[in-house]
């Protein structure tokens, strides 16, 4: 039986100033440059540290009228997967959001990445539905990029309810 490295020391905490020193991070989550330079200074990040180090972070975006809130950037540095720190992280947005009052945490990610579609739905997230043609040229995704083997071209949307008894 084979254990996860440990995560003694893990902190989770919102990130404060620049996000520069998180692009790396949001780079292993998100191919566009584009749209990363549209997110990274939006909402709010919850950073990953070990021994001082930022090892992961994940991005919640400004909620919506209707109580959802979108997690839009989920990275932990290639080192460092594997160990439970992306499951923390998500914990960790959850209990925030949860004592905010907001009642659906919702997270877009491509339809051909089957590692990501797994990790969601391992942590209660259930598809919501399909985006098509959602990786294009024009918001900085290259022409026949491929994913997993697949071509990169739709968004798998799902959402973890946040309500007792949505889960």
């Amino acid at each position: 039986m084979s254990r996860r490295p440990s995560t003694r020391g893990l902190a989770l905490s919102l990130h404060r100033g620049s996000r520069r020193n998180l692009r790396g991070l949001f780079e292993l989550a998100e191919e566009s440059a584009v749209v990363i330079d549209e997110l990274i200074d939006q909402g709010r990040v919850i950073v990953a540290t070990l021994d001082d180090e930022i090892v992961g972070c994940l991005q919640l975006l400004d909620p919506d009228t209707s109580g959802e809130i979108e997690l839009s950037i989920l990275a932990v540095a290639q080192e460092h997967q594997g160990r439970g720190i992306g499951t923390a992280l998500i914990e960790r947005a959850v209990e925030i959001t949860r004592s905010e009052g907001l009642r659906t945490v919702r997270v877009g990610t491509s339809s051909a990445d089957i590692d990501n579609l797994r990790f969601y739905q391992r942590r209660g997230f259930r598809l919501l539905s399909i985006e098509r043609d959602a990786f294009t040229p024009i918001d900085g995704y290259p022409e026949g990029a491929m994913t997993d083997g697949l071509p990169l071209r739709d968004r798998v949307w799902l959402t973890l309810g946040l309500e007792e008894g949505d889960r």
